[in-house]
């Protein structure tokens, strides 16, 4: 049976841009961010999640360290 290749997957955290407060932890694929960003599409971060903190949607930005 064949398994997917998770070499281009990086983990990484979201931190909700309002309130700081770290709150998600996904993956995502390190070269459709460099081939978004040589053909001048748009980025997949940030993205618009929940808060618990703040109690509504906002925007979620990268964490520079995982947690």
């Amino acid at each position: 049976m064949a398994t997917k290749k998770k070499d281009n997957r990086a983990p990484v955290g979201l931190v909700c841009s309002v309130c700081k407060s770290f709150n998600y932890i996904t993956e995502f694929n390190k070269m459709n961010e460099t081939q978004k960003k040589q053909q001048g599409e748009d980025p997949t971060f940030p993205l618009k999640k929940f808060c618990p903190k703040c109690n509504k949607r906002t925007e979620h930005k990268l964490a520079k360290k995982l947690k």
